[in-house]
């Protein structure tokens, strides 16, 4: 692909702008440019401003390609958006989109009282996951793993975290990470890999949570790592999963062995998860439902972006985290889907864009800057995507109309017309044709 494209009279370029993530009031800022257009050379960002002012930079024979003259490869896709609202492609920073199977039975289990926590207790939950994932071949997972990506890239998702965690054991967690890299390599989609390993104590190590902790760490985590297949590390920490103390052992382990940190944290009991985040420099503690004020504090302090998961808390029927408290306390949030067969089967930005607003008490602007610059944050990419800005990957949506106001505010339905990325248009609600496989 060629990744040449120019994207003209735009009423707003909103490039929420910036290499780290936004704290507190920051998130309500977010860099709009009118009438504006953004220059996508070889899949990376040239240059964003005024449309006249961009076109008027440029020499006569650059010139030539905006007005379609030039027949060559360099040639830009040339996109006029008048009417329609650029922003950068939406980050997806937490999500678990390699599974096998599905549980909608314990939906309906959970419509009549049961809990998450009572469901996994009696096997089902991620233990019912880990049984179909594991008897998923590599094909299986493949061919499930890019239909949920096309559906992402659909609501205008351009990089998206993946978790393992549905194996428990080294050869399903390795084929879990391996069809992450290979898809990664194949789909538009970047995808950042995490090593979840410690996301339920199996039933062959029940009663023996240490033990399954020091094999993670010494039986598996030394593949993932000598084969470069994960990035982060996770662990579920949460009463009768894993305490403070074993998730301690195997982060600071995989910090040791050069793994970046993530933690499941006071999802459903307060235990600390927010405070042991902060205190192992964590690059995110994700869920937060119970996290306490201390716990917030310190990941202000310390610059842990704070990953809200408003679809699971709607689809649980739990209260949801204290985002307004979080962004009040100068946190950096993000928001994420988190894409489950259990606690949340959504892809659905969206979803997520209208929970945040309307239960959570965060403000339009912050959403956006919370599953766009903060998300990139969230898996440390900030510096390359998330943002418009000159030097980052071409990564653009377009939506059907000229504000961003339009997002939330379209309850529940994608407003997003058009997908680029670095710098290839890769979705068109408008040409149900497009097929981006065509196009590498």
């Amino acid at each position: 692909m060629k990744g040449n494209a120019l994207i003209k009279n735009a009423p707003q370029v909103v490039t929420c702008s910036g290499t780290k993530a936004k704290q507190g009031k920051e998130m309500s800022d977010l860099h709009i440019i009118t009438d504006g257009a953004v220059l996508i050379e070889d899949g990376i960002i040239k240059t964003v401003g005024k449309t006249n002012d961009i076109i008027s930079q440029y020499s006569e024979d650059v010139l030539e390609r905006f007005d379609g003259t030039d027949s060559s490869d360099k040639a830009p896709d040339i996109i006029d958006a008048t009417g329609k609202c650029v922003m950068p492609g939406f980050v997806d920073p937490h999500t678990h989109f390699i599974f096998g199977g599905y549980r909608p039975e314990e939906f309906s289990w959970r419509l009549r009282g049961e809990s998450y926590m009572e469901i996994m207790q009696r096997g089902g939950g991620i233990l019912s996951t880990v049984n179909e994932t594991r008897k998923a071949s590599k094909e299986e997972l493949i061919n499930a793993g890019k239909k949920r990506l096309d559906a992402m890239l659909s609501f205008g998702v351009t990089t998206v975290e993946g978790k393992s965690g549905y194996g428990l054991d080294r050869p399903t967690e390795i084929r879990q990470l391996e069809v992450m890299q290979e898809l990664n390599e194949e789909h538009p989609l970047d995808i950042v890999s995490t090593f979840l390993g410690a996301h339920a104590v199996p039933p062959e190590y029940k009663g023996k949570a240490d033990a399954f902790i020091d094999h993670m760490i010494h039986e598996v985590m030394p593949e993932v790592v000598g084969r470069g297949i994960a990035e982060f590390c996770d662990v579920f920490c949460e009463k009768n999963v894993f305490s403070i103390e074993q998730s301690r052992t195997l982060l600071s382990k995989a910090k040791v062995m050069g793994m970046k940190l993530k933690l499941h944290a006071d999802e459903i009991v307060q235990m600390g998860g927010a405070e042991l985040a902060a205190e192992l420099g964590a690059v995110s503690a994700d869920h937060l439902l119970q996290a306490s004020d201390k716990g917030i504090k310190e990941m202000a302090e310390a610059g842990v972006v704070a990953t809200l998961l408003p679809g699971t808390a709607f689809s649980l029927k739990e209260p949801y985290a204290r985002a307004r408290h979080m962004i009040d306390q100068n946190c950096a949030v993000a928001l994420a889907t988190d894409l489950n067969p259990g606690s949340c089967f959504t892809e659905s930005i969206p979803l997520i864009f209208a929970l945040a607003t309307l239960y959570m008490d965060i403000t339009t602007e912050e959403a956006i800057t919370a599953l766009t610059l903060n998300a990139a944050a969230a898996i440390d990419r900030a510096n390359t995507v998330g943002s418009i800005d000159p030097g980052k990957q071409g990564d653009l949506v377009i939506l059907e109309f000229p504000s961003y106001h339009y997002v939330p505010y379209h309850i529940g339905v994608s407003t997003v017309e058009k997908v680029i990325k670095k710098g290839n248009l890769v979705f068109d609600k408008l040409d149900p044709s497009l097929n981006w496989e065509l196009l590498i």
